[in-house]
């Protein structure tokens, strides 16, 4: 089923086109031609303005519409997660699962693998834990946090189904485990750690390739011990994700990253919890309860305990809050993320041969129609 879009200004991933249409073939697109040269007879799309981009990409979405994947590992949550995320723009996303009971982690791959190929917009999972660091777990319970066996990653070696990534402490886990996991074709993310620069920089080397949410569960940057943040910065061989929520990372911190890393270095990732996308002010997370207040999530000692945005938010607050180029801001959005979960020969681009999942946002950028393959969601 060929179809055709046009009317909108065109994101392709890093930049904009104008006057242009975009054409697909079903699942994929197969063209983009100056728009008064647009083939006729196919189903047509006039999009009456906006932006058509890349569907949003989230590596980091533990919840939202009042769904929390460590409280449902199942296909059903998985659905249900990227269902309600789908409708503010994220037409793919990791599921992720927080440090939890190793038979939650076991369903939670059997899961996985049901899921793919099944749900619309599934890539994959996110093990976010339990390999990390006790100083630094933020609202990860402490009485699962553990050190990496052989066990483990032959474990997740057999649960891959399609993208996994596993955030792990640099300080806790061997490079040897690491190359182990890198050899696998798992994606290496660092974070919840204490690491020195030096121990990240190890991990690095041994293959690990992204940084789980910059600066938060993580030894900061100072002028003599450099830590985690510091050689995040510093290495452009890693891609980091971003919580830009406003409670996170304070906006000279954002402009800090950008300045180092650029929107090719950073992915935003929403953390989001099940009061995310449409969810509850309060939901259980592993027996404590986690509370909204406005856009902010905390535990009731105050500890931070993941996000209530979606990626379109995220979006809203860079555009709006700190006047940063649309356009850096969607890429931080679509082809960085894409590139972070190594599937950017496939999605996070407009150009030939990508996948049709795509996202039309209004000039005030508010979703007004998502297709996912072809497909419309919206």
């Amino acid at each position: 089923m060929k179809q055709v879009f046009f009317g909108a200004r065109l994101f392709n991933g890093t930049d904009f086109i104008d006057d242009h249409a975009l054409i697909t073939d079903g699942a994929t697109i197969i063209g983009i031609v100056p728009s008064a040269e647009r083939p006729h007879g196919l189903i047509e799309h006039d999009l009456g303005g906006g932006i058509l981009s890349p569907g949003f990409i989230d590596a980091q979405i533990n919840g939202g519409g009042g769904v929390l994947l460590n409280e449902t590992p199942s296909v059903k949550g998985i659905s249900q997660i990227l269902e309600a995320h789908r409708q503010w723009g994220t037409t793919h996303a990791l599921p992720t699962l927080i440090t939890d009971a190793n038979d939650v982690l076991i369903e939670t791959l059997a899961a996985g693998k049901m899921a793919s190929g099944f749900v619309p917009g599934y890539l994959g999972l996110h093990i976010e834990g339990p390999f990390i660091d006790s100083i630094r777990a933020g609202a990860h319970p402490q009485q699962h946090i553990r050190i990496m066996t052989d066990a483990d990653i032959e474990r997740l070696e057999q649960g891959q189904s399609g993208v996994l990534m596993v955030t792990l402490a640099p300080n806790k886990v061997s490079k040897k485990l690491i190359q182990r996991l890198v050899k696998a074709g798992i994606i290496v993310s660092l974070g919840h750690s204490e690491a020195t620069d030096s121990e990240a920089f190890n991990a690095i080397d041994a293959g690990a390739s992204a940084v789980t949410h910059l600066y938060n569960a993580m030894s900061p940057l100072s002028h003599r011990s450099p830590g985690l943040v510091g050689a995040t910065l510093a290495d452009t061989r890693v891609i980091t994700g971003l919580i830009a929520d406003g409670h996170h990372v304070s906006p000279t911190a954002i402009r800090v990253a950008l300045a180092a890393k650029g929107p090719a270095g950073i992915a935003l990732v929403s953390d989001a919890m099940p009061p995310a996308a449409g969810g509850p002010d309060t939901f259980a997370l592993q027996g404590r309860t986690a509370t909204r207040h406005g856009t902010k999530l905390t535990l009731p000692d105050g500890t931070l305990a993941g996000s209530a945005i979606t990626l379109l938010d995220a979006l809203h607050y860079l555009v709006g809050n700190l006047k940063v180029e649309l356009k850096v801001a969607l890429q931080m959005a679509t082809s960085t993320p894409a590139k972070m979960l190594r599937i950017d020969q496939k999605y996070g681009h407009l150009a030939k041969g990508y996948s049709s999942s795509l996202v039309h946002l209004t000039d005030d950028l508010r979703v007004s129609s998502i297709w996912i393959d072809g497909l419309s969601y919206h």
